[in-house]
């Protein structure tokens, strides 16, 4: 990523959905709230729609979003991390300053480095170290909790999000991959500022503040990987010795690259999936006591959230030349916008996708984590996490309720990722 944007600037209101369902604002809180309706629209109208707003195409079936990220040739990743707001002079004169530049790595990388860099960073996620994980998501998730019971005791009420989603899989993360001089809530906040900032409508206040704290997580993580050659078992250490198709070292602005991506994906986006799937089981009558108590439970509840409520909501690709989706025409260039949540609530796939049904037959047949060349090396582990978490929480916390006392809580409406910003419980009222 560098400080280029999409064309079309930010996405904003005006733009006409299929067949009356008013505007649609990517961004707006209708949206954010409840995507749903809007996307089920999309897929029985135009599952393949132009938004005159932001010049994406909007991708919303199944078969259409699996053929594009299977076909990165047609279709390729260039565009997938791009900027999606115009950034004010200010903001990008804080990260010119800080050297702020990001070379294609990993998601937006079509070229020849790619599958190195892959199996490089797949390594720190295959099934042994998951598993190794496990013991470890456990024992932080524990020490976590116990705090959430002390503030539930003391005043009766509690947010799953700051005390508990949140820091979880930043913890486990930093062990996992031998990150370590830094605060793990100022990573998370590094994390959570640069996907509203690449990610989000701000306004130029906010965008200098996100700046700001954008480029101080890139001023460390440069510093990082040009200290002497960390342990090999490190995710910088392993990058340092890495080397390119031609036998090249990999240069020090794609190493950064890499270790900010992994970082804001080992953390930011689960953290968000632990969040909702907490939130929905709180929410389905039965769904809390079985997570805690039904073996496999949690894990069936939390490919289910997946499908339905993934915290990546959508994705990006580029057409290389002028082709056909969909039986609709695209432009060389086209810049598309897949929408995987809309895929995985796809009737065609999916029998009744409005409702959550763990353990359902084809479960794995949603994309919420990609597919094919690009898709996500860490899908293992995030399932993993939010399975932990959800069990531990659910025994741990056995007779909380949600708190709705104020309402839904709020989201987090960013153009790619959505997830509830608060999951407030209490513990209920002893009468008599």
């Amino acid at each position: 990523m560098t400080v280029a944007q999409l064309p079309g600037a930010a996405p904003g209101p005006g733009v006409d959905t299929p067949s009356g369902y008013g505007p649609l604002d990517l961004f707006g809180e209708p949206f954010v709230h409840d995507p749903h309706p809007v996307l089920a629209a999309l897929r029985q109208q135009a599952p393949v729609h132009r938004d005159a707003g932001t010049g994406l195409w909007l991708v919303s079936r199944h078969a259409e979003v699996r053929q594009v990220l299977l076909d990165p040739v047609a279709f390729r990743p260039d565009n997938a991390q791009l900027a999606v707001s115009a950034l004010p002079v200010a903001a990008l004169r804080v990260l010119a300053r800080a050297g702020f530049t990001l070379p294609p790595a990993l998601a937006d990388n079509g070229g020849p480095s790619h599958a190195g860099l892959r199996r490089l960073v797949t390594r720190f996620f295959n099934a042994a170290r998951v598993a190794a994980a496990v013991p470890v998501a456990e024992e932080v998730a524990g020490g976590l909790l116990a705090g959430v019971r002390q503030r539930l005791d003391r005043t009766g009420r509690a947010d799953l999000v700051p005390d508990f989603a949140r820091l979880l899989p930043c913890l486990v993360m930093m062990r996992l991959l031998g990150v370590d001089g830094v605060d793990p809530l100022t990573l998370v906040r590094w994390s959570d500022d640069s996907l509203e900032l690449f990610w989000g409508r701000s306004s130029a206040e906010r965008q200098v503040e996100l700046a700001e704290s954008v480029a101080d997580f890139h001023r460390w993580l440069v510093a990082r990987v040009a200290e002497a050659p960390a342990a090999s078992d490190t995710l910088i250490g392993a990058l340092a010795v890495h080397r390119l198709p031609d036998g090249t070292p990999l240069d020090a602005a794609t190493a950064v690259a890499v270790c900010f991506f992994v970082l804001i994906a080992g953390q930011s986006t689960t953290g968000q999936l632990i969040a909702t799937v907490l939130r929905r089981a709180l929410e389905e009558p039965g769904a809390w006591a079985r997570a805690g108590g039904e073996a496999g439970f949690a894990e069936a509840w939390v490919e289910e959230v997946l499908r339905r409520e993934p915290p990546v909501t959508s994705w990006r690709r580029v057409a290389a030349a002028e082709t056909e989706l969909g039986g609709v025409r695209l432009p060389a260039g086209a810049q598309l916008l897949l929408l995987l949540m809309g895929a995985g609530s796809d009737p065609e796939v999916f029998a009744e996708p409005e409702r959550l049904c763990p353990y359902r037959e084809n479960i794995r047949h949603h994309l919420a984590f990609g597919a094919g060349r690009h898709r996500c090396p860490g899908a293992s582990l995030a399932r993993t996490e939010a399975a932990v978490a959800l069990r531990a929480a659910a025994r741990a916390l056995p007779g909380v309720r949600a708190d709705l006392a104020g309402g839904p809580p709020p989201m987090l409406g960013l153009l790619s990722f959505r997830a509830p910003l608060r999951v407030p419980v209490r513990v209920p009222v002893r009468r008599g």
